[in-house]
């Protein structure tokens, strides 16, 4: 070891300026001393922080390596090999746990304390020393120079006696102090070498105990473990090779399809549309209701399942039910000019939910899902079997036409359309082909607008007269007054075409099936709503809105009248007419009603059966006795009927009887 610098204690006494200089280099080395010694105190302190930390750290870990049975993986299963494995682990880490507490007071000890005890003890000592010395060199400056002003002239022997002895006393305080000060700058220099190497010894000793009692526990006996632990993780990691190559090859599979599967509405002019459908998945937006005039849009998973559909938002465990849509009816709506918009309809006739799909394909096969749903074929045997023979059977209906102009044009499948719930109940085999070719002949056009013919040729002859601004003309009203019976059903307009005969009933039925059919190929859902109004005189459609007429057919024209056999909601008559040169015409009209068709037939056959007693006194006045009156002097419908247009009512329907 090199030899040190001292200070001459021998100088001390008459401390000269070579001394004092040399004394500055020595409080300069101390000083510096102290602010290392506080830098590498905090960096041993970190040391043994961390390594009580690894302490607490470690034991955490064994109890998180033991929790992990304890959690419920949604997808645990085939994890009894790697929980094993982690108790094994914990048991482990639990051992290393106590290896790092030793750890952790062998260099408490031998590290962090010896470097305290070297900052406590010496230098403090140093920095004590250096203020006591000071003290003293002040004391003794102050004496020399009150023993430097004693007068030449007057002399005062026991005024220099006491300034001498003061002088004396205070020369030897500052010798002492400097020799204790001198010395412990001397002694430092020695202690700050083993300072600095002391704690150091201390911490590598610990590491190196710590690692030699670890090889001693770990490495016999954890070898074969670790190998086996190695050899399952490569082959987990073999195994997500494979899997990831697989995922990529599909992804890039995916990636390359065409550019309309991400394009909404791609496919406009001629989209493939699946119509036997009895199950349907996908996004909608949902309309709901905020306030009085204000609504909101909410994109929503919707599916269906059995005869419910079922909504389900982002994030949700499981779906809930949102419509029952058994007897339902799905129509085309123009909601706040959004596209591919349709509404389900209760079996009341109450509106229900107004959705919206994404594209042109997805808003028909929504709406034929709901429509085959509707019907109730998933309770059959063979659900798709029946709905594509459902759709075969629309393939016999004929062309139709949408209005008077344009008999021969055929309505493209991109109108706003309208669906209905009935289709599921129209007889294919109820008629056979031959048989209906005597009712209707082959290719006779279908009118799905509810202007006829002879009004068309009314209205454009009508010349000057005028019409009342408000509806109702003043003939019709008068004649409401005169009649005996007046009762209004919602009806829907299906659709009317000229038949062959008007013998029968079956007419009407073939004429449900060929409309429907027609509307189902064509894909035609758009319906009229208006009131139809049975009087004793007439039967009249007004419209809801202005409550203007828009057709009227006297009560003796018509011919027949039927409810469906299955789908009471399906009501028909058949108009006869003469016509100018002596020929007669006959066509069916079909409505979809909110109440049973067979109310409105009822309603029929009452005004009809006034009409032939109002010719015999005696059959009127026996129809009078057999049926009530209301106030006004009506005839009044059974209360059955009474009962189910209160229902009506309250859906905005008008009634008197």
């Amino acid at each position: 070891m090199p030899a040190v610098d001292k200070l001459l204690l021998e100088e001390a006494l008459q401390d000269s300026p070579q001394t004092r200089s040399l004394l500055s280099v020595f409080e300069e080395d101390a000083g510096t001393l102290t602010e290392y010694t506080n830098q590498l105190l905090q960096a041993m302190q970190r040391v043994y922080g961390a390594q009580n930390e690894m302490c607490l750290a470690t034991q955490q870990l064994s109890k998180q390596l033991l929790a992990y049975e304890k959690q419920h993986f949604a997808l645990g299963k085939g994890d009894e090999e790697v929980i094993s494995t982690l108790h094994y682990f914990s048991k482990v880490v639990d051992e290393l746990n106590i290896l790092h507490s030793e750890l952790a007071k062998q260099l408490a000890d031998t590290m962090v304390l010896p470097i305290i005890q070297f900052r406590e003890k010496d230098l403090t000592e140093v920095s004590t020393l250096k203020d006591l010395f000071g003290l003293a060199s002040n004391e003794h400056d102050v004496s020399m120079a009150k023993y430097s002003r004693l007068p030449k002239r007057k002399e005062n022997e026991k005024l220099k006696a006491e300034v001498a002895k003061e002088v004396a006393n205070a020369r030897r305080k500052q010798h002492l102090s400097s020799l204790q000060y001198y010395c412990a700058l001397n002694a430092l220099q020695y202690r700050k070498r083993v300072a600095m190497m002391e704690p150091m010894l201390g911490y590598t000793r610990g590491q190196i105990n710590f690692f030699k009692k670890g090889a001693e526990m770990f490495s016999k006996r954890m070898d074969s473990f670790l190998s086996s632990v190695s050899d399952m993780v490569q082959s987990i990691q073999g195994e997500l090779d494979a899997e990831a190559e697989k995922m990529r090859l599909s992804q890039q599979d995916l990636i390359a399809v065409n550019e309309s599967v991400y394009t909404p509405d791609s496919d406009v002019t001629s989209p493939s549309i699946n119509r036997n459908l009895i199950q349907k998945a996908g996004y909608l937006n949902l309309r709901n209701k905020t306030g009085l005039v204000t609504t909101t849009w909410e994109r929503l998973y919707f599916f269906t399942q059995g005869g419910n559909l079922m909504c389900q938002p982002r994030g949700a465990v499981a779906g809930g039910l949102i419509q029952d849509l058994d007897n339902c009816s799905v129509m085309a709506v123009d909601c706040e000019d959004r596209r591919y918009c349709f509404q389900i309809t209760t079996p009341t006739g109450k509106a229900g939910i107004t959705l919206q799909a994404e594209s042109k394909k997805e808003y028909e096969e929504w709406i034929c899902a709901i429509n085959n749903i509707s019907r109730q074929i998933y309770l059959t045997d063979n659900p798709e079997a029946a709905a594509i023979k459902l759709n075969q059977t629309a393939l016999q209906a004929v062309t139709p036409i949408t209005s008077l102009g344009k008999k021969h044009e055929v309505q493209h499948p991109s109108q706003t359309v309208k669906n209905m719930e009935n289709d599921k109940i129209i007889p294919s085999d109820s008629v056979g082909i031959q048989d209906s070719t005597q009712f209707i002949a082959p290719g006779t056009p279908i009118q799905f607008d509810i202007v006829l013919p002879a009004m068309e040729f009314l209205d454009q002859n009508r010349g000057g007269r005028r019409a009342n601004p408000f509806g109702e003309s003043e003939d019709s009203s008068k004649d409401e007054e005169d009649s005996l019976l007046q009762q209004m059903f919602v009806v829907r307009f299906l659709g009317s075409m000229a038949v062959q005969s008007d013998e029968t009933c079956e007419v009407i039925y073939e004429a449900m099936r060929q409309v429907l059919a027609a509307r189902a190929i064509h894909n035609i859902f758009r319906m009229t709503e208006s009131h139809l109004m049975v009087t004793s005189k007439n039967l009249r459609l007004i419209d809801p809105q202005t409550q203007v007429t828009r057709a009227s057919f006297e009560l003796t024209t018509v011919t027949q009248f039927a409810a469906h056999q299955e789908n009471r909601r399906l009501i028909g008559f058949v108009i006869h007419l003469s016509e100018p040169l002596g020929e007669e015409s006959m066509s069916a009209y079909v409505f979809e009603s909110n109440t049973e068709g067979e109310k409105i037939c009822y309603a029929i056959s009452l005004g009809k059966e006034i009409i032939e007693a109002q010719k015999d006194p005696e059959a009127l006045a026996q129809l009078m006795k057999s049926v009530p009156f209301t106030n006004d002097g009506k005839f009044m419908l059974l209360n059955d009927m009474s009962e189910e247009d209160g229902t009506m009512h309250e859906g905005g329907e008008e009634s008197e009887a």
